[in-house]
């Protein structure tokens, strides 16, 4: 008789799915609980309408506040979620359903209204909070109409990669007054009854909470308990793989990183933060390194502007990807820059052994011998068996390879780092291999 058995390891992705599926659920069933109207009365245009309206403007307005909160970085979220690159993949799902939701909520102010309608408020039974709302009530409805178009927009050219980095680093910081305005019209238009049922207490604490976010990001003082000044002290090219690496010598505060966490650098104040890989373990000297390949509009220009004694700012760290496990052996997998995570363990292996066995793998599309050289120095100084694979020369690295390679692989820990398609690919091939859940790591990092 065959036993099956179920993991109960609830895996980061698995969390993003679970919160971004509350957000939503728990303020409609706070709703729904707390909805003034009987329902038989629906055959009224009027009453359907306003319910609709109420419905998506407190769905809209409660997942808009999640995605502020999200944006602030809030430092006790981001270890349950798996890393500052799940918290943005969050980040991102809630602002596109946040969307859907606002959309929704102009289309039911659109819809036709006739025959009866909820109870007429009575402004003398409201306090002087909920008589001053009340009376606002014609201009947060202009002001709330302008403000959806303009978050519209917003998230729009969010999604649109091709929009620059630079403008959209801007105009993404425009959310947060969009937000204000919105947050205010919501509160104008709330039923006063519904203040004073759950829905109410819930939803004012969203809106304090998205609410501060937004004064956090207005004020750039989103992860500023977390920067560091500092100077580049070192350039190397490597022309041929169109990568180059930065070593930066910190002044000030910084507490220290893992090997695997990211960091945003800013090398160009009109350019803004950018994400990368931190390459280097940290020794307590102020000494980072940053491995940056050529990918973007920007990134493709930085070796002809940076220069020796460039001041810059570092913010992190940040992430999770930091090979914390505790299977037997573990698989590493670095296809091309992706390396980089690979390189800051190895120096870290290399002064503090764990006694893991631990596989490398390195892909590449180009084969540049000073760089392999140095990859392989760092592998032999921290024992772990490099494979270098060529894609002209030994094709695409795939689950049927690592399985003949690496014995004993399916009681080890994968950490990727990569093209998200490979990854998902190779997951997918070593899941239907055996590989149980949550034994594959990815970053999901995307500032977009």
């Amino acid at each position: 008789m065959t036993r099956l058995q179920f993991s109960t390891r609830l895996t980061p992705v698995n969390r993003l799915r679970l919160v971004f599926a509350l957000v939503p659920l728990v303020l409609g069933l706070l709703w729904w609980l707390t909805a003034p109207a009987p329902w038989p009365g629906l055959a009224s245009t009027r009453l359907l309408r306003a319910l609709a309206l109420q419905l998506t403007g407190v769905l809209a307005i409660g997942t808009m506040a999640a995605v502020l909160v999200l944006a602030a970085r809030p430092g006790w979220v981001e270890p349950w979620l798996g890393g500052l690159d799940k918290m943005y993949r969050l980040h991102k799902w809630l602002g596109i359903a946040a969307l859907a939701f606002a959309v929704a909520h102009w289309l039911a102010a659109l819809m036709p209204h006739q025959g009866r309608g909820l109870p007429r408020v009575d402004p003398d039974a409201l306090g002087p909070v909920g008589r001053f709302l009340h009376g606002q009530h014609d201009f947060a409805v202009a002001a709330g109409a302008y403000a959806f178009y303009a978050f519209s927009l917003l998230v729009v050219l969010a999604l649109v990669k091709r929009f620059p980095y630079r403008h959209f680093f801007k105009t993404h910081r425009l959310l947060a007054p969009t937000f204000l305005v919105l947050a205010f019209h919501a509160a104008a238009l709330l039923r006063p009854e519904s203040w004073r049922v759950p829905l109410g207490p819930a939803l004012a604490a969203l809106l304090a909470a998205g609410g501060a976010a937004a004064l956090l990001v207005l004020g750039r003082r989103v992860g500023a308990s977390r920067r560091a000044e500092g100077e580049v002290v070192g350039i190397d090219r490597h022309d041929p793989l169109e990568a180059l690496e930065l070593e930066i010598q910190l002044r000030g505060r910084w507490g220290g990183h893992e090997a695997g966490q990211f960091a945003f650098l800013t090398l160009d104040e009109r350019e803004g933060p950018h994400p990368f890989t931190i390459s280097s373990a940290w020794a307590g000297d102020g000494r980072i390194r940053f491995i940056i390949k050529a990918l973007g509009d920007y990134t493709r220009t930085i070796a002809d502007h940076v220069r020796l004694g460039d001041p810059v700012r570092i913010e992190g760290p940040y992430g999770a990807f930091t090979f914390h496990d505790d299977a037997p052996r573990q698989i590493w997998i670095g296809a091309g820059v992706g390396v980089a995570p690979f390189v800051a363990r190895m120096k870290d292996l290399a002064r503090h052994s764990d006694g893991k066995p631990v596989d490398l793998y390195h892909t590449t599309k180009v084969l540049e011998p000073a760089a392999i050289g140095l990859l392989e120095r760092d592998a032999a100084a921290a024992g772990v068996r490099l494979h270098v694979l060529w894609d002209p020369r030994d094709g695409r690295l795939d689950a049927r390879r690592l399985a003949e390679e690496v014995p004993g692989w399916r009681e080890a820990e994968i950490w990727f780092c990569g093209p998200a398609a490979f990854g998902r690919v190779l997951e997918r091939e070593l899941r239907a291999r055996g590989l149980p859940a949550g034994r594959f790591h990815q970053e999901l990092f995307e500032l977009r």
